[in-house]
């Protein structure tokens, strides 16, 4: 069984080349599902640690809905990855009706290639996963990251194996979410060929800070936090 371990930072990438992960996915933001990490860190963990790197390409949290700036912003990120030797790319498109946006989407894995291909977990958000995989596999996507459409991949399980089915090996079924020691074997048993999980612990570095830095609002994936143009213009109006 092939396992891919999801690191968030430079340290989790090397715990988990020395634990004896397979592969990475190299992200940032664990908290919103996971962005596009930083250049700097893609080209430390692919220079420093020896393991194979697959890098989400997400340029924001909340949905998967992207404007043309946004995309483009995507593209040039899977052009660095290329750039720096990583092994695949992780990403994907929807449209506002949760369908997969097939066109940005195939302009994505092809610009990718010969990097692998892996459409992420806005996977669990389309209304017909059935399809959805059939139209991936006919895109050339190699990989399809899901947890079966639940909060967990061991809730989504039957649909996963379902999921396996379909695919009938054109592509990977790569379950995610939720995953650890006490229900990692169900997924062996099911005769899954790859596993994902991030085998997070929190480990606490200092006290309360005076000022948190956090703030819940943003976390809302049905909204998007943009800068407002005629706020700015007010504000800037009040000191100038």
């Amino acid at each position: 069984m092939i396992v891919e371990v999801c690191t968030n930072s430079y340290e989790s990438a090397l715990n988990a080349k020395n634990a004896g992960a397979n592969r990475i996915e190299l992200c940032s933001e664990l908290a919103v599902g996971g962005i596009t990490p930083s250049y700097g860190l893609i080209k430390k963990v692919k220079k420093e640690i020896d393991i194979s790197i697959n890098v989400l390409i997400r340029p924001r949290s909340g949905d998967f809905i992207y404007s043309d700036a946004e995309f483009d912003i995507m593209k040039q990120d899977i052009l660095f990855c290329k750039e720096q030797g990583c092994k695949g790319i992780v990403s994907g498109v929807l449209n506002k009706n949760n369908t997969i946006d097939e066109i940005r989407t195939k302009e994505l894995i092809d610009l990718a290639k010969p990097l692998s291909f892996t459409f992420h977990r806005a996977f669990d958000w389309v209304e017909n996963p059935t399809k959805a995989i059939e139209k991936l596999i006919s895109m050339g996507v190699n990989t399809v990251l899901t947890s079966g459409q639940e909060i967990t991949a061991i809730k989504g399980i039957k649909l996963l194996k379902e999921l396996k089915e379909t695919a009938n090996n054109k592509l990977i079924i790569l379950p995610g979410g939720g995953i650890n020691s006490n229900n990692i074997l169900q997924f062996k048993k099911a005769a899954f060929k790859e596993i994902h999980f991030s085998a997070t612990k929190l480990y606490k570095t200092i006290n309360h800070p005076k000022v948190s830095m956090n703030s819940s609002r943003f976390f809302e994936e049905t909204q998007l936090a943009i800068s407002n143009v005629t706020n700015i213009k007010k504000m800037i109006s009040l000191v100038k």
